[in-house]
């Protein structure tokens, strides 16, 4: 029996339950690929960055952080644009950024929490209706009762149960892996956010000594 008999097999909810599982498959594949391109090595960036700002160099940074993948460059750039403000603005300038950098790293990751909870639900309401079907047959048929006739809510019972749990299980795994991945991105952020705001505190009074 192929998946399109099953699918039959299982009524009308193998539809939706079927949806659920291509969407989890895709957003578990766009998520990989997008996480992948937002991490970088945090440390190495930084010290390229140390460097340059020694230097005073503020437009070869902008312009280092713009070329440079991640989302750490990103709030790197936002911090280094008010360099010319105070602490409390470049630590707010930065905390905007990194809002926003979160948001995007989340994307689509409370769609997949949805569907790893109730694509168990959708087979549980297909084993419900399954077996509501089987028990109006036995009803209706009475003594002309056959084997056959009872596959039918039996059929559906059990598949949709299946497919539900076969959906669900996937994406929560994913989503787990996938939340405890950008964790770990915002982690580095808030430490490179932290390194960045030290090292302009530092030039910052190695130039006030200098004019001293």
């Amino acid at each position: 029996m192929n998946l399109w008999q099953l699918t039959i097999h299982g009524g009308i909810l193998m539809f939706p339950i079927i949806f659920c599982g291509l969407l989890a498959i895709s957003i578990i594949i766009e998520r990989i690929i997008s996480l992948h391109q937002a991490e970088i090595n945090s440390e190495n960036f930084l010290e390229k960055v140390e460097k340059i700002l020694k230097k005073e160099q503020i437009k070869e940074v902008v312009n280092l952080c713009d070329t440079s993948p991640g989302v750490t460059p990103r709030i790197i750039k936002a911090g280094i644009l008010k360099s010319d403000r105070s602490i409390d603005e470049v630590k707010e300038a930065i905390k905007e950024e990194a809002e926003y950098q979160v948001l995007s790293l989340e994307k689509y990751l409370g769609i997949l929490a949805t569907i790893a909870t109730i694509a168990p639900l959708l087979g549980f309401l297909g084993t419900s209706t399954g077996f509501i079907k089987t028990f109006m047959i036995i009803t209706t048929k009475g003594v002309e009762l056959t084997m056959k006739d009872l596959s039918r809510g039996i059929w559906e019972a059990l598949l949709t149960t299946v497919a539900g749990l076969s959906v669900a299980i996937p994406a929560y795994i994913g989503y787990n892996y996938l939340v405890s991945w950008v964790n770990k991105i915002i982690s580095e952020m808030e430490r490179a956010s932290s390194k960045i705001i030290d090292v302009l505190i530092f030039l910052r009074a190695s130039q006030e000594e200098k004019e001293v």
